[in-house]
C-alpha cells in the first residue's frame, strides 16, 4: 500500500484508522514507513503508528494539515502461526456455520427463525457424528475387525501381529481389539474438544475490553424498544435468564428500516450492533458439550453393537442385559444432547455471562464414562468369537445421508417461507443460500469421511478398487462406494455450466472492447491494451455467477446422494458388482465410474492433508490458506463448534474501543479505511458505536465486498436495508471500486436526503490506457489490490475530513486510568 496521504487544512484533530484485507499486511506497509510503532495490542492483533507520530496527541500543532494515521494489523488471528493450517480439516464444520447466517430476512416469524437456527444445529451435529463414524470405520472396521481378523491381510502387516486372530494372544479377541482400536476415534473427539475449548478462551470467553459497556450504552438512544423479531429471545429472557432464547431473529431487517431515498434513516439497532453479537461465550459451550458427547456416544455405540449381537446369539444372559442397558443409556443420553442442540439458540442483546457449568462438565463426561464401560463390555472374555464381515454398523452411514437430505430439504422449505415476495431479488438464490451451502458442508464431510476410508480399503487390500477384488479381506460400506461413483456423475455435470461461463466471458470480453476505449477516449487504441483490460473485467464479473454455480452443485449433490443411498440399499453390493449381468456398457460404465470415484475422493482427501502440511511449514502457503479463513471464519460459532474460530469476535471489539476512545478523549474527527475484508469489519465496528460516536465517524470503504458477497448471501445482517441505515446513522460514507476487482463492488447505497450516493463512478483501472508524460511506462491492472495507489483515494479522503464537524477540545481528565489522551496505555 501507498503511504497515508494528506488531509485537508481544517477541522482539526483527525485520526485515520486503516484496517487491511484477506491475505494480511505489515504497518510498515500499511503507514508507508519502515519505522513503525505498536501503539496498543499484542503480538496477534495491534494499532501501530509511524515511529514519528507516535505522540501526536503531545504535539497537535505539527498534526493541523494532515491526520494522524494508524494501522490496525489483525492477520494474525487467521493465519499467524503454523498449526492454524490444520484448520483446514475443518472445513465442513466452517461451511455449514456459514449456513446459519444466510438466512433470508424476515419480520413477525419467530417460529421459522427457531426452526431455522435450530435445522442449521442439526445438520452440523450429523457432521460431527459423521466424521467420528468415519474415525470408527477406518480403526475399529476395516484395521481391527476386518483386516486383523483375516490371516492374509494380518500376516502382510507386522504391525497388525499381536491383533492377528490366527495368534491367538489376548488381544486377538474381537472384542479386545475393537476396544484398543477405539482409542483413535475417542482421541480424535478429545482433540476437537480441546480446540474448541482453546480456542473458546481465546475468543468467544474474552469479555469486551474495560469500558467497552460503558462507551455502548453512553446514549440512550442506542437502546430501543425491542422489535418483534427477537420477541422471542426477550421474553424468556424477561421471564428466565437460564430459559430457551434463541436469537436468530434479527432485530433490524429490512423491514425495519426506512426505505427512504429522500431522508435519513431512522435510528436502529440492526443485528450487528447488539451488545452480546460478538460475544458467543454461552452457546459455544453448550454445542461443544453436545457435539463431544455425540462423538464418544458414536464410539461407544460402534463398540459395542458387535459385542451386543454376539452376547444375544450366544445367549449370555448377563452380557447381554449389560449391551442392552449400555444401549439404553445411549439412546437416553443422545436425546438429552439433541435436546440441547435445538433448545437453545444466540442471545446477543446482551452480553449473556451466564455458563452453565453443570451441563458443560456432565454431559460429555457422561458419555465418556459410558464409552468406558463401553470397552469394558467390549473386552470382556469370549472365547470363540470369530469377526466375519464388517461391523453391525453399517447402516449408519446410510442412515446419516438421509438424515442430513431431510435436514437440508426441511431447511430449503423453512428459508423460503421466509422470503417473502418483494424482497431483494440479488439476494443469492432467492434465499435458498444457506440451504445451498449445508449441502455443501455435508458434501465436503462425505469427501473426508469417504475418501479416508477408501484409501485406507485400498491400502489394506491391495491393488484392486475396494470392494472389486475376487479375494478381498477389507471392503469399507457399500454406500461409501457408491457416493464415491456418483463423483464422476457430477463433474460430467458441471462441465455443461463451466462451458458455458467460458464462452459467456469470451462474449463479454468482446462486447466490452469498445467500452473500454470509451472509458479513456483514446485516440489510439492498441487491441491488445484493450483485449486484456476487457478480459480482466470479464473474468472479474464471474464473481456474480457464483449463486447459480452454488444451487447447481447442491441441487446436484442433493439428487445423486439420493441415488448412491438407493443404489447401495437395493442392491446390497458396490457398483461394480450390482450391474453384473446388465448390458456391458452399463457394467463398464458402472465399474468405471466405481474405479474413478474411487480415486478421487482419495486423492480430494490427500489434497487437504498435502495442504496443511505445505502450509505448515510453509508461511507464503499459510497465509494463502488463510484468506480461507478471512472470509470463512468472520461470522461467530453459531451452529457448529468445532469450526475455526471467529475472529471478529476480537477484532470488531478492537477497533470499537479505539474508535471511541479516540473520539472521547481528543474531540477530533476519525476517518476508518477499511479494504476487502477489512471494510467488513470496519461496518461491523461502527454499528457497535453508540450514535454519538457514529456522528462524529466517516467510512472509507475500498475494494469491498459488503454488498457484493455480504450483500446477497448474508441478506439479513448485510441487506440493502441495512446498509442504508448505516448510512443514515453515521456522518458520511464513500465506497471505491473496480470492474476489474472480483471481489469488491459497489455497495448500492443511493443518495439520503442531503448526503450523496455513497458509490461514485467505478475507478479507472489501470489509471490511464497507455504511456503519457506523468506515467511514462504501462501502467499495471491492479484489480483488487493496492488501491491507494489511485489519486481518487487521496482526495475521497480529504472530502470525507472536510465534510465531519470540527474537532471539539476535551479535557484530558476524561482519560481513563492509565491512559493518555489517544486511548494507549501509558506505562
Amino acid at each position: 500500500m501507498s503511504p497515508a496521504t494528506p488531509a485537508p487544512k481544517s477541522g482539526g484533530a483527525a485520526l485515520e484508522l486503516l484496517v487491511h484485507g484477506v491475505g494480511g499486511a505489515t504497518p510498515q506497509d500499511m503507514l508507508g514507513d519502515p519505522r513503525t510503532v505498536r501503539v496498543t495490542g499484542d503480538a496477534t492483533a495491534a494499532v501501530h503508528r509511524r515511529t514519528d507520530d507516535a505522540d501526536a496527541e503531545e504535539y497537535p500543532e505539527r498534526y493541523a494539515e494532515r491526520a494522524v494515521p494508524e494501522a490496525y494489523v489483525w492477520s494474525n488471528l487467521t493465519s499467524g502461526n503454523g498449526a492454524r493450517a490444520l484448520w483446514l480439516l475443518l472445513l465442513p464444520f466452517m461451511v455449514v456455520n456459514l449456513a446459519h447466517w444466510m438466512r433470508p430476512p424476515a419480520k413477525g416469524h419467530p417460529r421459522l427463525l427457531r426452526s431455522y437456527g435450530m435445522l442449521v444445529r442439526l445438520v452440523a451435529l450429523t457432521l460431527t457424528v459423521l466424521l467420528t463414524a468415519a474415525a470408527c470405520e477406518v480403526a475399529l472396521d476395516l484395521t481391527a475387525w476386518q483386516c486383523a481378523g483375516s490371516a492374509v491381510c494380518a500376516e502382510d502387516r507386522s504391525w497388525l501381529g499381536f491383533l492377528s486372530a490366527e495368534r491367538g494372544g489376548w488381544w486377538s479377541q474381537p472384542g479386545r481389539r475393537l476396544a484398543l482400536a477405539a482409542v483413535i476415534p475417542t482421541v480424535l473427539v478429545g482433540l476437537l474438544w480441546y480446540l474448541s475449548n482453546r480456542t473458546w478462551s481465546a475468543y468467544e470467553a474474552q469479555r469486551p475490553p474495560t469500558g467497552y459497556d460503558e462507551v455502548a450504552a453512553t446514549d440512550p438512544a442506542d437502546t430501543p424498544a425491542d422489535t418483534p423479531d427477537n420477541a422471542d429471545a426477550d421474553a424468556d429472557a424477561d421471564a428466565d435468564a437460564d430459559a430457551d432464547a434463541d436469537a436468530d431473529a434479527d432485530d433490524a431487517d429490512a423491514d425495519d428500516v426506512s426505505d427512504s431515498d429522500t431522508g435519513p434513516a431512522p435510528e436502529v439497532r440492526p443485528a450487528l450492533g447488539r451488545p452480546g453479537f460478538w460475544f458467543g461465550r454461552r452457546l459455544v459451550a453448550r454445542l461443544r458439550a453436545a457435539h463431544t458427547a455425540a462423538g464418544f456416544l458414536t464410539v461407544a455405540a460402534a463398540v459395542t453393537g458387535a459385542a451386543a449381537r454376539h452376547d444375544r446369539e450366544a445367549s449370555g444372559v448377563l452380557l447381554d442385559v449389560l449391551a442392552r442397558s449400555l444401549q439404553t443409556a445411549y439412546v437416553v443420553l443422545a436425546v438429552v444432547v439433541l435436546w440441547v442442540v435445538c433448545r437453545r439458540g444466540r442471545s446477543e442483546k446482551r452480553l449473556d455471562m451466564q455458563l452453565e457449568r453443570v451441563l458443560v462438565s456432565w454431559l460429555p463426561c457422561t458419555s465418556l464414562l459410558l464409552l468406558a464401560l463401553a470397552v469394558l463390555h467390549a473386552g470382556w472374555s469370549r472365547p470363540g468369537w470369530r469377526s466375519a464381515g464388517t461391523l453391525p454398523g453399517d447402516a449408519t452411514f446410510g442412515v446419516l445421508t438421509l438424515a442430513q437430505g431431510g435436514l437440508v430439504v426441511a431447511l430449503g422449505v423453512v428459508a423460503v417461507l421466509l422470503h417473502r415476495p418483494g424482497s431483494d431479488p440479488r439476494t443469492a438464490l432467492h434465499g435458498l443460500g444457506g440451504p445451498a451451502v449445508a449441502m455443501l458442508a455435508c458434501a465436503l464431510g462425505g469427501v473426508m469421511s469417504g475418501g479416508v476410508a477408501q484409501r485406507v480399503a485400498d491400502w489394506l487390500d491391495g491393488p484392486p478398487t475396494p470392494g472389486m477384488g475376487a479375494g478381498s479381506t477389507v471392503a469399507p460400506p457399500v454406500l461409501l462406494s457408491w457416493q464415491a461413483s456418483v463423483i464422476p456423475v457430477l463433474l460430467l455435470l458441471l462441465l455443461a455450466p463451466a462451458v458455458y461461463l467460458v464462452l459467456r466471458t469470451a462474449r463479454a470480453a468482446r462486447r466490452l472492447g469498445p467500452v473500454v476505449e470509451a472509458d479513456y477516449g483514446t485516440d489510439d487504441p492498441d487491441p491488445v491494451r484493450t483485449k486484456r483490460i476487457a478480459a480482466t473485467r470479464a473474468t472479474a464479473s464471474l464473481t456474480d455467477q457464483a449463486p447459480a454455480l452454488v444451487g447447481t452443485v447442491s441441487g446436484a449433490t442433493l439428487l445423486l446422494g439420493a441415488g448412491s443411498v438407493a443404489g447401495a440399499w437395493a442392491s446390497g453390493n458396490v457398483p461394480g458388482r450390482a450391474f453384473d449381468g446388465a448390458h456391458p456398457a452399463l457394467a463398464s460404465g458402472a465399474a468405471t465410474a466405481q474405479a474413478l470415484g474411487s480415486w478421487m475422493i482419495g486423492f480430494g482427501f490427500l489434497l487437504f492433508v498435502t495442504w496443511g502440511r505445505r502450509a505448515y511449514k510453509d508461511a507464503s502457503a499459510r497465509r494463502t490458506i488463510g484468506i480461507l479463513w478471512d472470509v470463512g471464519t468472520f461470522w461467530p460459532r453459531a451452529a457448529h463448534p468445532f469450526a475455526p474460530p471467529c475472529y471478529a469476535e476480537r477484532a470488531v471489539p478492537d477497533l470499537t474501543w479505539r474508535m471511541s476512545s479516540w473520539t472521547r478523549h481528543t474531540g477530533g474527527r476519525l476517518v476508518i479505511s477499511g479494504h476487502s475484508q477489512g471494510s467488513v469489519l470496519a461496518a461491523a465496528a461502527v454499528w457497535q458505536l453508540p450514535p454519538a460516536t457514529r456522528r462524529r465517524v466517516a467510512l472509507l470503504t475500498y475494494g469491498s465486498p459488503l454488498e457484493r458477497l455480504y450483500g446477497r448471501w448474508f441478506p439479513a445482517y448485510f441487506g440493502p436495508g441495512q446498509l442504508r441505515a448505516l448510512y443514515g446513522t453515521i456522518h458520511c460514507w464513500s465506497n471505491l471500486y473496480r470492474a476489474t476487482d472480483p471481489i469488491g463492488g459497489p455497495v448500492r447505497v443511493p443518495a439520503a436526503g442531503e448526503k450523496p450516493a455513497v458509490d461514485g463512478a467505478a475507478l479507472l483501472d489501470p489509471v490511464v490506457y497507455g504511456r503519457t508524460p506523468a506515467h511514462p511506462l504501462p501502467e499495471p491492472i491492479l484489480g483488487h489490490s493496492d488501491y491507494q495507489a489511485d489519486p481518487a483515494f487521496a482526495a475521497e479522503r480529504s472530502v470525507l475530513l472536510d465534510r465531519l464537524p470540527c474537532a471539539v477540545p476535551r479535557q484530558r481528565a476524561d482519560a481513563p486510568a492509565g491512559q493518555g489522551s489517544s486511548g494507549r496505555s501509558s506505562g
